[in-house]
């Protein structure tokens, strides 16, 4: 198996099955990988021949079209894991190439201040079956700080409203239980008995997910993140806003209330608590508030 495109869909595969990750996470791998590829096809190399010069070629052109230092270090990462898979097939005699690893400048969350998501939960029109949904979209996932993938994976059994939870598959088929605050509930019952039936029937089939799009269809990615765009726009709110600020923003508020890093770590869903350690940085006032209550000399 030394042919390019055959590696590549093994691997793809592997990924998908065996690596269980989520469909998003598949196809930015693919589009890396094939960028690799497509380089190295025109320095005249192949999966067999492909060495650690060809990884540093990719890395320079990279850094030439000005790509961010973490988005080099994740495509580099994702062309690390096809070298390393085609070595295991047997089709390398040594070790997949290995460059030094990139030192990423780890920036910080953007996080909306408690009026500005106000402003934001409240743009949305609610006399409206989209609107409506919007909102409900909106409050569930500042409410539980979900990834957007796992937001719009949803079904409607996945809402326990008695229990306040929801029913969560993160990343590698995790499956976690998610607390949600009493509005973040309300809205969603509105939508449930409001808006959702009107969506769904509007061109059946539907599928089976919870928020759904003007098609009845399951809404995606890429409408819901221009969803948030626009009621940031009409909220005032300047700065990039995406579905994820409000992942930040859950975190961050939980810090600042006296949350212990751990907890933040289990409702976000981290497999490494070194990930939840960048909202340390967020909130320096935190920090102080914390010294200044549990030093016995502060």
């Amino acid at each position: 198996m030394s042919d390019w495109n055959q590696i590549v869909v093994e691997y793809i595969r592997h990924l998908r099955s065996e690596r269980g990750l989520s469909a998003h996470s598949v196809d930015a791998y693919a589009r890396d990988v094939r960028e690799f590829v497509e380089l190295t096809a025109t320095r005249g190399r192949d999966a067999a021949t492909a060495d650690r010069a060809d990884l540093f070629a990719y890395q320079a052109r990279l850094q030439r079209q000005g790509r961010r230092p973490a988005t080099v270090a994740r495509k580099l990462a994702a062309v690390r894991g096809l070298l390393g898979f085609a070595h295991r097939e047997g089709v390398r005699c040594d070790p997949a190439p290995e460059p030094e690893r990139m030192q990423v400048p780890r920036s910080l969350p953007r996080a909306l201040t408690a009026e500005e998501l106000g402003r934001l939960l409240s743009a949305p029109d609610v006399t409206d079956p989209e609107g409506l949904r919007d909102r409900a979209l909106l409050e569930l996932l500042y409410s539980a700080g979900l990834r957007v993938t796992e937001l719009l994976s949803l079904r409607p059994a996945d809402v326990r409203n008695q229990e306040r939870l929801v029913r969560v598959l993160g990343k590698g088929g995790r499956e976690r239980l998610v607390p949600v605050g009493a509005p973040a509930l309300r809205w969603l019952q509105r939508y449930l008995h409001e808006a959702r039936p009107l969506l769904a029937t509007m061109h059946p089939p539907v599928e089976e997910r919870l928020f759904l799009d003007a098609a009845g269809r399951s809404l995606s990615r890429t409408a819901f993140w221009k969803r948030v765009r626009n009621h940031a726009h009409s909220a005032c709110i300047t700065g990039v806003v995406s579905p994820h600020t409000l992942r930040h923003t859950f975190a961050t508020h939980l810090l600042a209330g006296g949350a212990d890093l751990r907890s933040i770590q289990e409702l976000l869903g981290h497999a490494d608590i070194g990930t939840t350690q960048i909202y340390t940085h967020v909130d320096d006032s935190h920090l102080g508030r914390v010294f200044r209550q549990c030093h016995p000399r502060a």
